[in-house]
C-alpha cells in the first residue's frame, strides 16, 4: 500500500504542528513547572521508538531495495547511511550549534541568552528539522507503513524540540508571540523537507538509507545523551527508551495487521 500524495502533506502539517505545541505548552503559565518532567520521559520514549524503525524497518527495506546487486553497488547504500549521520553531525555542530532540552530554561527577565545566540540555534535546527521531513517522505515512498512509522518516531521528538526552542526564546526575554513565530518556523521547515523529499529527483533506494543515517543521529546521537544527562539516578527515564522499543513492536503488529485485512 502506498501513501497518497495527500496523505504525506497531512503528516508533514502534523510533525510540524508538534513542534507549535511544544512550545505552547512551555509558555502558557504554569504548564512548563508543571509538566516539565513529563518531556523526559517522552524524549526517552521517542528515542527507543526511533532506533526500533530504523533497525527493524527502514534498514531491512533498504537491503529490500538493493537485491539483487553486486557485493561491491551495496557498498553504495552502507555509504549513503554512513553518510546522512556525518552530514547532520556537520549540519548540527559545524554550520550552527545544536540546543538541548531544558538546556536554556532560566527565568525570562534574566535574559541570560543573547537574541543573536538563540537565533543561531535555531538555525540550526531548522536544518535538523528539513531533514525529519526528507525522512517522513522517503520511507512512505517505500510503504504506507514504514512512512507511518517513521512519522510517528519523528512526532514523538518534536513536541519536545518545541519545548527547547520556547525555553531558548524566552530565556532572551522575549514573549509568546516570539515562540509561535519561531515555533512555526521550524515546523514548516518539517513540512517543506516532506515537500522536497517526495520531489527527490533520484531514487528512493537512495534517499532511504541516507534518510535512515540521519534519522540515526537524532535518536542516537541526540536523544539517547539527552536521556542519559537528565536520567540521573532514575532509571526509570532510561526504561523509557525500552518501552519506545515495545512501543514501536506494539504499532508494528497492529499496522501489519490492519493492512492486511
Amino acid at each position: 500500500m502506498q501513501i497518497t500524495f495527500l496523505q504525506l502533506l497531512l503528516l508533514g502539517i502534523l510533525a510540524g504542528s508538534a513542534n507549535v505545541l511544544g512550545g505552547l505548552f512551555l509558555s502558557l503559565s504554569g504548564i512548563a513547572t508543571k509538566y516539565k518532567s513529563f518531556l523526559k520521559y517522552l524524549l526517552a520514549l521517542g528515542a527507543g521508538f526511533m532506533l526500533a524503525v530504523i533497525f527493524v524497518e527502514l534498514l531491512p527495506k533498504t537491503f529490500i531495495l538493493w537485491k539483487g546487486e553486486s557485493e561491491e553497488a551495496l557498498l553504495i547504500p552502507m555509504i549513503l547511511f554512513l553518510g546522512g549521520y556525518l552530514l547532520t553531525q556537520f549540519f548540527e555542530h559545524t554550520i550552527a550549534p545544536h540546543i538541548h532540552l531544558g538546556e536554556e530554561v532560566h527565568h525570562c527577565e534574566e535574559h541570560i541568552v543573547s537574541t543573536k545566540a538563540a537565533y543561531t540555534a535555531i538555525g540550526g535546527l531548522l536544518i535538523h528539522t528539513f531533514f525529519d521531513g526528507v525522512s517522513i517522505s522517503a520511507a512512505s515512498q517505500v510503504e504506507f507503513k514504514a512512512g507511518l512509522l517513521v512519522f510517528i518516531a519523528i512526532f514523538l521528538h518534536k513536541f519536545p524540540e518545541g519545548f527547547t526552542i520556547a525555553s531558548l526564546i524566552l530565556a532572551t526575554g522575549k514573549g509568546l508571540k516570539q515562540v509561535l513565530v519561531a515555533t512555526t518556523l521550524v515546523g514548516f521547515t518539517t513540512f517543506i523537507g516532506v515537500l522536497v523529499g517526495e520531489s527527490l529527483v533520484f531514487s528512493v533506494k537512495y534517499a532511504l538509507p541516507l534518510a535512515s543515517g540521519v534519522t540515526l543521529y537524532v535518536a542516537a546521537s541526540d536523544l539517547i545523551p539527552e536521556v542519559n544527562h537528565h536520567g540521573g539516578k532514575k532509571p526509570i527515564i532510561s526504561l523509557s527508551v525500552f518501552a519506545g522499543v515495545a512501543l514501536f513492536f506494539s504499532l508494528h503488529y497492529l499496522l501489519h495487521t490492519a493492512l492486511e485485512n
